[in-house]
């Protein structure tokens, strides 16, 4: 079957002549040495993975274990992590790439799980979450929460939210990406707007042995809000407007001639 390359495939000319470039640069051999360093430390990794599961079919892309993009394989588009990777995620020109990596998957779980169940040992990790703001915290301006899975294989994972005990809804998808060491992290994303009694609990489920670990977030060295400003400068004003009038008044006693008795 003809297929278009993917773009992994695409950069590999591109990663040779990166590798040549300290050869051909002119400098001394330190020089040389100290680009191919920088070139080996840095990695963008494009991986796709299926299982039986949840979720079944997965996409991302990285780069230094850095989440850039997942893919939405119902509406076949790539998903940035943050808005400012919105305008690379239109790029669409791997599309037949990977739908053809997905039908590849697909066939080999069906394929070989039949020939491997029972055969060979699950490898399993106890996800490990924290939650943390995108933004400084301020009370009453909108904020969003993360929680982020560590330590996460295979990635059978669902995320929910509890507020003050009870269950949230409207949270954003979990974005689960592959990182060294055949391993995965996620990211789960609440927008909420902060208040000073607030109690926000990430429970993350891995779904192969039913194990859930849990995560808390309460407010802690919240920036002063614009209204807790407002009120100390009122308040900083008052005490200087008071302290005028007392000095005034002393300096007038204090300037009155003495009556004699």
């Amino acid at each position: 079957m003809d297929q278009s390359p993917s773009r992994g495939a695409a950069l590999l000319p591109l990663l040779r002549l990166l590798w040549l470039l300290p050869y051909s640069w002119p400098g001394s051999a330190a020089h040389s040495l100290a680009w191919r360093e920088d070139l080996q430390n840095h990695t963008f990794r494009h991986t796709v993975f299926c299982q039986e599961g949840s979720p079944s079919m997965g996409l991302s892309e990285s780069y230094d274990e850095d989440l850039l993009f997942s893919f939405d394989f119902a509406k076949s588009t790539r998903v940035p992590r943050l808005p400012e990777f919105a305008d690379w995620a239109e790029d669409r020109s791997d599309a037949p790439a990977i739908a053809f990596d997905k039908e590849f998957c697909e066939a080999m779980v069906q394929q070989l799980d039949p020939v491997f169940d029972g055969k060979i040992p699950v490898s399993r990790g106890f996800p490990v979450p924290e939650v943390f703001t995108l933004k400084p915290l301020e009370f009453g301006k909108p904020n969003t929460l993360v929680c982020f899975v560590s330590n996460l294989f295979p990635p059978k994972l669902t995320v929910n939210w509890q507020h003050n005990s009870d269950p949230v809804e409207g949270a954003g998808p979990t974005y689960i990406s592959a990182i060294s060491g055949l391993s995965f992290q996620a990211f789960s994303y609440l927008n909420f707007t902060p208040e000073p009694y607030d109690l926000f609990t990430c429970l993350a489920t891995h779904e192969i042995d039913g194990f859930t670990a849990i995560a808390y977030w309460v407010p802690h060295n919240a920036l002063p809000s614009d209204l807790l400003e407002n009120v100390l400068c009122g308040l900083a004003f008052g005490l200087g407007v008071l302290g005028i009038i007392v000095g005034a008044v002393l300096i007038v006693y204090f300037r009155r001639p003495c009556s004699g008795d």
